[in-house]
């Protein structure tokens, strides 16, 4: 792997950290203080989404094997599900530009899009890690799991006064993958027939215009 490719990867995942955590995380919030349904429940949807990433995160720092691949799917999932919802995207359509948090939402949108792509295409150069993550060719994916590692040790060791170590973050992984499985599943099957593509953002009216 080249320095080229080394640097680029680790970017994807800079980028990842700021774009699928720390932006929505602050338009949550401002979202919140805006009294602002549609964006509120946009958020919200993506949060429980965005579990499968940190659950990838687990299997990274446990070194399972399809751990890239299944952090892939997570992005992928993470960004359809902020262009999904037909309510939420009619909403959005009837702010104008000086609304700004709904702008820089749209714009957030559009811009973890690009960056899932890119994430997916720098996984697709390296192919043989999707499902061989232990491979030598592989462990610059691995480096950036190392500060969540140290993080969740840390807070492992206080809260429990044990050691957190990579066959438990693994275990962990599997199991929080496990479920989350089920409830995607149960879903598919019970949510989404019934709802379709609404979000049901709002029960009591429109948002309001409230600046």
């Amino acid at each position: 792997m080249n320095v080229f490719n080394q640097v680029s990867i680790w970017l994807s995942f800079q980028l990842s950290v700021i774009f699928l955590i720390g932006i929505p995380f602050t338009l949550f919030l401002w979202s919140i203080k805006k009294r602002n349904k549609a964006v509120k429940k946009l958020l919200s949807i993506y949060w429980k989404i965005s579990l499968l990433f940190f659950i990838s995160l687990l299997l990274l720092i446990g070194k399972y094997s399809y751990a890239l691949l299944i952090t892939n799917f997570s992005t992928l999932l993470m960004t359809i599900s902020v262009w999904f919802w037909n309510d939420i995207n009619d909403e959005l359509k009837e702010y104008d530009f000086s609304y700004s948090l709904i702008t820089t939402t749209k714009v957030w949108r559009w811009s973890l899009t690009f960056i899932s792509l890119n994430f997916l295409i720098q996984s697709l150069q390296n192919i043989s890690c999707l499902y061989l993550i232990n491979s030598a060719s592989c462990g610059i994916w691995l480096q950036p799991s190392s500060n969540f590692y140290i993080i969740i040790k840390g807070l492992f060791n206080f809260f429990f006064g044990a050691n957190f170590t990579q066959p438990i973050a693994k275990f962990l992984g599997l199991f929080s993958l496990l479920i989350y499985t089920l409830g995607l599943i149960q879903w598919s099957i019970i949510r989404l027939p019934k709802n379709g593509r609404n979000s049901c953002f709002s029960q009591n009216g429109r948002n309001g215009f409230n600046k």
